[in-house]
This record gives structure tokens, C-alpha cells and sequence, in this order.
């Protein structure tokens, strides 16, 4: 039976994983892609280098993040967070961000941790999506 989430449930999925599928629009078309991602507070954060969902990102910031655990055909979750991308520049908040990303996702970072100790501007991209609103359903 599916049922809906409760809003602590979505919440905890989001935080229990690090994998998610993050879409927005590119040249008028859906765009989807994998992302490796930290929730904190109400925004996801995530990392990336220059590229397609960067630059449709940057045209147009409206952004959703889907996040699901599956145990088989008829015990799964899966939520939805919609909101707004935002680049990092700040430096202070941009290294928060990356700690964060740090911390959880450690074997994910050879390029951030490179990055970080350099003096020119950095290739990797942190963003954060800033959550309007957060849909989930399940079925058990």
C-alpha cells in the first residue's frame, strides 16, 4: 500500500542518504543527473565541476532533488525536494559547505581536497539547493 511520508520521515531519508538524482531544465528540456549530496538545515548541499547542469542551472535555478531506498518491488521510499539553486562564492561559507561534504562523502574529495589548497580561483563548483518543498511517499 503506498502511503504518503510524514514530514520527519522525508526528512530522514534525505539525511540517511548521500546518492540523489538532481533535475533541472537545460535548453527548455528536462535534465536529470546522479549527485552526491549532504543535507543540512533545509538546503542540500553538493559539489561539482563546470558543465551542462551548471550552466542550465545558472539560466534558470529551479531545481529538484530526488532521493529513494529500495529494498525490493514493494518496500521502498522515495522523496522529492524541490527548490532553488544557489552558487557558494562566499569563502567562509563555501569552506563550511566543503567541510561538510568532507566529512560525509571523504572518498569523493580528491578534487575538492586538491582545490582547497590552492591561491586561483577553484574549478569545483559548491552549491546548495534551498528547499521549498518536500514530497515523499512510500510503500511497505
Amino acid at each position: 500500500m503506498i502511503r504518503p511520508l510524514t514530514e520527519e520521515e522525508k526528512t530522514a531519508l534525505l539525511k540517511r542518504q548521500r546518492l540523489g538524482r538532481l533535475a533541472c531544465i537545460v535548453g527548455g528540456s528536462p535534465y536529470i543527473v546522479p549527485i552526491n549530496y549532504v543535507l543540512e538545515g533545509t538546503s542540500i548541499y553538493s559539489h561539482s565541476l563546470p558543465g551542462t547542469k551548471i550552466d542550465g542551472l545558472r539560466i534558470n535555478p529551479a531545481a529538484c532533488v530526488q532521493v529513494d531506498e529500495i529494498a525490493d518491488d514493494f518496500h521502498w521510499a522515495s522523496v522529492m525536494a524541490i527548490g532553488d539553486y544557489e552558487e557558494i562564492t562566499n569563502a567562509k561559507e563555501r569552506e563550511a559547505a566543503l567541510d561538510m561534504l568532507l566529512v560525509r562523502l571523504p572518498h569523493l574529495t580528491p578534487v575538492e581536497s586538491f582545490h582547497r589548497n590552492q591561491t586561483a580561483e577553484p574549478s569545483t563548483l559548491v552549491f546548495r539547493i534551498r528547499i521549498r518543498e518536500l514530497r515523499g511517499v512510500a510503500e511497505s
